[in-house]
């Protein structure tokens, strides 16, 4: 039997709405850029449409350069919200066309390149990010560290130190230095994995930094709950980032990436815009301590 066709422009099968692999072999030195990769991903750059939902919120993500930090921070000045943007350096090129966006919807963006290895670093952009959109009530611990070795003896201290501190200590420094900020109403969201529930056998580090971050969430939940703030996760599964490009995958696993989901494709970072917006928005109110998930049909939550 036929489906039945549509002339609805936002109507579309999920399946063909992205690219599906095999995608070109390509490497890049970590941490990578988006805009070099091919294809581009799509952080909803010419497609996300705001509804003020965050009108007048004040927002810090961290790796909002690319990925799905890029994409929150998008969609959040579409929302109405004011938005800051931490970074690595190496990340400028794509960094600026973030802010650039930012600033086109009438918003005040904020460009903090540094690395969040560094404690004194992770409190200064947060105080930088207070200071420069007067408020915060939006903290988004996204950016990631994803390096894959084949075997447990090819993680060498440093690689471990460094997935380390930039997944799990920077998260726990950000937040503790953002909690004397943040008022009732506000929200904190992490961007872990369904690496936390279903390890790949090469992402061991990265992996068990996702399920801390997981249990961060629903610790800090029960916390902050009694003070007004919610604090909740997004779990993507496979979505065409420049962690994938740099370090993240084998080649050999980079050409099939996301063909063996139910969807047979990666996700775009444009596909979990919709969830930040949501999780930060003050129409969640119910939502605390809950792991959102995107992986196109596997994985878990």
């Amino acid at each position: 039997m036929d489906s039945p066709v549509s002339n609805d422009k936002t109507f579309h099968d999920p399946r063909g709405k992205f690219p599906k692999p095999p995608f070109p072999s390509q490497t890049q030195p970590f941490p990578g850029l988006a805009r070099d990769m091919e294809p581009k991903p799509d952080h909803g750059e010419t497609s996300y449409q705001g509804s003020g939902r965050l009108k007048g919120r004040k927002a810090l993500i961290t790796g909002g350069d690319s990925g799905m930090g890029r994409a929150a921070a998008i969609a959040y000045a579409r929302e109405g919200a004011d938005v800051a943007i931490s970074y690595l350096p190496d990340e400028e090129p794509d960094a600026r066309e973030v802010i650039e966006l930012i600033k086109k919807e009438g918003r005040i963006g904020i460009a903090l390149p540094g690395d969040l290895r560094d404690e004194d670093y992770c409190r200064r952009i947060v105080a930088e990010a207070v200071r420069q959109l007067g408020g915060l009530d939006i903290l988004v611990n996204n950016a990631g560290r994803q390096q894959q070795r084949q075997s447990l003896a090819d993680i060498s201290s440093e690689d471990f130190d460094a997935t380390m501190k930039t997944n799990i200590y920077a998260m726990f420094w950000l937040t503790k230095a953002a909690l004397p900020h943040l008022r009732e109403g506000s929200a904190i969201i992490q961007t872990t994995s369904v690496q936390a529930y279903d390890p790949s056998a090469n992402l061991v580090d990265y992996a068990m930094t996702k399920a801390a971050m997981m249990n961060f969430t629903k610790s800090m939940a029960k916390q902050l709950g009694p003070k007004g703030i919610r604090v909740n996760g997004v779990a993507p599964g496979p979505i065409w980032t420049p962690l994938q490009v740099s370090g993240g995958q084998t080649q050999e696993k980079l050409v099939k990436f996301g063909g063996n989901t139910p969807l047979g494709r990666p996700g775009q970072p444009a596909e979990l815009a919709s969830i930040y917006v949501q999780l930060a928005a003050a129409d969640a109110s119910y939502a605390t301590g809950q792991i959102y998930g995107a992986a196109g049909g596997s994985g878990q939550p």
